[in-house]
Formats: structure tokens, sequence, C-alpha cells
């Protein structure tokens, strides 16, 4: 951030100097250091002047200010340049990145000064769930289901076949020694083998 001072009829002291630059890093927050800044001071008839010019991207952003006492116009300035840089922020933003314009209803631009640190109090709205204190029951749905059951003895391997062939979940079988065997299909797709006594 390169800044150019100007002073017409007026000498540049190091405290109005100090002052500009705290206030266009506040400025340099919002807006990052991709801009050019001119300073213009200057007296006219016992009025103290003070525009600054910033050059971002999109266009130059002036603040402009005039009053009796040079520090204060400075501030004036700074202070109104602060609030064009906010808008120029929230109107990008809303034009580049289509931005909401409204949020938990707050502006862009006050969600914008709380991210950047700006804002002196920020407020943040949480949603809680809560789980009900008495869990509903479900109604239990049986329905018989004949094909999932094998009517002969069979091998693991040919019942494996069967119940993919039967497209089954779960699939009961016998096999040749007369043992009851389930087979389960799980959530990962594997088949698990489940020996009943």
């Amino acid at each position: 951030m390169n800044v150019e001072y100007t002073a017409r009829k007026y000498k540049i002291t190091p405290s109005i100097r100090k002052e500009v630059e705290t206030g266009l890093n506040k400025i340099r927050k919002i807006l990052g250091d991709r801009f050019e800044t001119k300073v213009i001071l200057a007296v006219e008839k016992r009025q103290h002047k003070a525009e600054i010019t910033i050059d971002p991207p999109n266009g130059p952003i002036v603040g402009i200010a005039q009053t009796t006492d040079m520090a204060s116009a400075v501030n004036e300035a700074l202070d109104h340049l602060h609030r064009q840089s906010l808008k120029y922020k929230t109107k990008w933003l809303s034009k580049k990145r289509k931005a909401v314009k409204k949020f938990d209803g707050q502006s862009l631009e006050d969600n914008l000064q709380a991210a950047l640190g700006l804002a002196e109090s920020a407020t943040v709205s949480v949603l809680v769930h809560k789980f009900p204190s008495v869990a509903r029951t479900t109604e239990v749905h049986l329905a018989h289901a004949r094909d999932s059951v094998a009517l002969r003895p069979m091998t693991l391997e040919e019942a494996i076949k069967e119940a993919h062939f039967r497209d089954k979940d779960v699939f009961l079988f016998r096999d040749p020694k007369g043992t009851l065997m389930v087979l389960h299909r799980t959530r990962e797709g594997k088949m698990e083998l489940i020996e009943a006594p």
C-alpha cells in the first residue's frame, strides 16, 4: 500500500501522518493491500480540508471532510472512507459471490464487520437440537418371507449363491449335517454366517 501525501498551505505533522496510517490500516483489513492512496491536506479560508482517495481495482473511493481543525477533518474523512469501503466490499460480495443480503436478521455489512473484528460485540445464533424425552415406538411390521428359508440341506457356497439369487439380506438354511445356519448381509455388503445351537 503506497501513500502519497500532498499539502497545500499546510505542513504535515507526524501525528496527522500517524492518524492517516492507522485509519488506512483499518480500511486495508477490509479491502486488502491492493490499492494506492492519495492524501491531500489543504487550508483554505481558515478551513482545514482533508481529501483521502483510495484506488481499489473497481474504481476509486473518496473521503472528503472540511472542519476548523486538521485532525478532526482527517478523522471525518477516514470515517467516510471506512463506510464507503464497507459498502464497496458488500457490493462486491453480493455481485461476485452471490451473497445473501440478510442473514439471521442482520445485514451483510454487520456480518462483514463482525467477521473482520470491527464490531464491538458479535453475537452468533446457535440452533440447538433436542432429543425427545420419551422415545417414540415404531409399529412393528411383520411380513412372512417364505423365500428366505431353504427347504433342502445345502452347502455354504450354495446358500450364498441362493441368497444372492433371491436378493435377501437374511437367509436360513440347514447344512448337510442338519445344523441350522443363518446368512446375514451386513451394511458393507459382506455376508456373515451365524450358526444356531
